[in-house]
């Protein structure tokens, strides 16, 4: 079986739209411009064929799935350039081919015309052959909203468990273009060609593992018609992030902030050390740990560098918070009557402030809005806070990112695959394509919060932090994962890789 390719986003477009964004632009192309749409579509079987050429180039029978919308067009332009091209292709139709009208009807019946006598053939749906070289997926595009059902759903099942590559024209069957979540079943690409503009959900919840590997082809369209579209979602990468700014040679350690790391009940002294080690990697002047008494010792032999305080009592918090710029509060805190009692008296400072683990937990039970912290939920704690289950959470990240700032204040950084930072105002959404499935382990949430406060600390401001925290986050593990692999990946393996990026230009 060929191996499903890592979802990577290189030399792609930062923009990414819903659908209905999509449509408007090619309705801006079409009326405004005067780009005929069968024009439009001779361009994407055009450029489907060239990614199916240069993706598979020994691939010698074609299996296009099509159904009867401007998807379906789009696959037959292709079947016509691979029939020209001496490969075998076979045509399977879903629904009733009578249906089909338009543009896509003009290029089935051109195919059909000129292709059946070269090895060509058209048919209803009744199975994949076994064996063929590729898959081309050209069912239905960004055009569905409701699960997928009977022969839509069995050539989807039929093509996901078939040994055959998939190329997915525009996006995968099955997947909603604008949450990412896949509707009962979803074809999962090798390969996602996505046409004019990148849908938001090719890159979050499942569109991570239906689309594989995401190529863009703008199909020519002039740059003026994507000023009559506010981009719906920024997508953000460690490559394009705004970086430090050199340091001056008479700088001394507090130019560059004091992050006060606070968590760690009994037995998860490990969660405050990674963010802590985490935040001094990133160039924060200097970091201290409040911490039970027990991990004290530990914490100060593994890294001297940190300044390491026992905390058994509420009061032995307020001189720290008073000295600190920034407060990391929850990497292993609890909810034990300890931890319950640190969160209270952190919560009176007025500091910027990074609000992870059972500091959310503890948020959730009763909820309160600042405008000065960065709150980093995973989808589990952002259900808590949002009084919902995480199922919900996944059906629409946009939206509960969204709903967490609005409710909660400040920034709400909503993680997973395809992490969404939400802010304020009239900025869409940002959401960061880097990051490997080796980041599902324990501790990586640690370092996230104790990355974001190290940025703090060196003065950036709450939403460049949480954008660049998490960036810098997800770009530390690929570069692990390349240098290790991703299973295995540990969150302290981060740490190492931080240096090393927070120093490049």
């Amino acid at each position: 079986m060929t191996p499903r390719l890592i979802p990577k986003s290189t030399q792609l477009p930062y923009a990414l739209y819903r659908a209905d964004q999509v449509r408007a632009l090619d309705r801006q192309a079409i009326e405004h411009f005067h780009i005929p749409s069968r024009e439009l579509m001779s361009r994407a079987g055009a450029a489907a064929f060239q990614v199916l050429r240069q993706r598979w180039p020994d691939a010698r029978f074609i299996v296009i799935l099509t159904g009867l919308g401007n998807n379906a067009g789009d696959g037959f332009v292709l079947a016509d350039l691979a029939c020209q091209a001496g490969l075998m292709v076979q045509v399977l139709q879903l629904g009733d081919r009578a249906a089909l009208k338009g543009d896509a009807l003009h290029y089935a019946e051109h195919w059909h015309a000129r292709c059946q006598a070269m090895q060509g053939a058209w048919r209803d749906y009744r199975g994949i052959p076994q064996p063929c070289d590729v898959i081309v997926d050209a069912m239905l595009g960004t055009g569905l909203q409701r699960e997928l059902r009977g022969a839509w759903r069995q050539a989807t099942q039929a093509a996901n468990a078939h040994q055959a590559p998939i190329l997915a024209l525009d996006m995968p069957t099955g997947l909603n273009a604008d949450t990412g979540v896949a509707l009962g079943d979803a074809i999962q690409a090798d390969v996602t060609l996505s046409f004019i503009g990148l849908k938001q959900g090719m890159f979050t919840a499942d569109g991570v593992d239906c689309c594989g590997n995401i190529v863009f082809d703008a199909l020519q369209m002039p740059a003026a018609i994507y000023a009559s579209q506010v981009i719906s979602t920024r997508r953000i990468d460690w490559r394009k992030q705004p970086k430090l700014s050199l340091r001056k040679r008479s700088a001394h350690k507090g130019h560059f902030g004091h992050v006060l790391v606070v968590g760690g009940d009994q037995g998860y002294g490990g969660a405050v050390r990674m963010a802590a080690e985490a935040a001094a990697r990133c160039g924060a002047g200097k970091v201290s740990v409040a911490t039970r008494a027990a991990h004290v010792a530990g914490l100060l032999a593994a890294r001297p560098e940190l300044m390491v305080h026992a905390l058994e009592q509420p009061d032995d918090l307020q001189a720290l918070l008073q000295q600190a710029s920034v407060v990391v509060i929850g990497p292993g805190l609890g909810q034990t009557a300890w931890g319950r009692s640190i969160y209270a008296a952190a919560m009176k400072a007025n500091r910027p402030m990074v609000v992870d683990a059972d500091a959310l937990n503890l948020l959730a039970e009763q909820p309160r809005q600042q405008d000065h912290w960065v709150l980093t939920p995973h989808p589990g704690e952002a259900a808590r806070l949002l009084g919902d289950c995480a199922a919900a959470i996944h059906q629409d990240r946009f939206a509960a990112a969204q709903r967490l700032q609005r409710q909660y204040g400040g920034v709400a950084v909503l993680k997973g695959a395809g992490t969404l930072i939400s802010v304020a105002g009239p900025n869409p959404p940002a959401l960061c394509s880097d990051g490997n499935p080796g980041m599902a382990s324990g501790g990586m949430g640690d370092v996230l919060s104790g990355v974001i406060g190290g940025l703090l600390a060196q003065g950036l401001s709450l939403q460049a932090a949480a954008e660049s925290g998490v960036c810098l986050h997800a770009a530390a593990a690929d570069q692990a994962a390349a240098r290790r692999g991703e299973r295995g990946l540990l969150a302290s393996d981060l740490i190492d890789e931080l240096p090393t990026l927070v120093n490049t230009a």
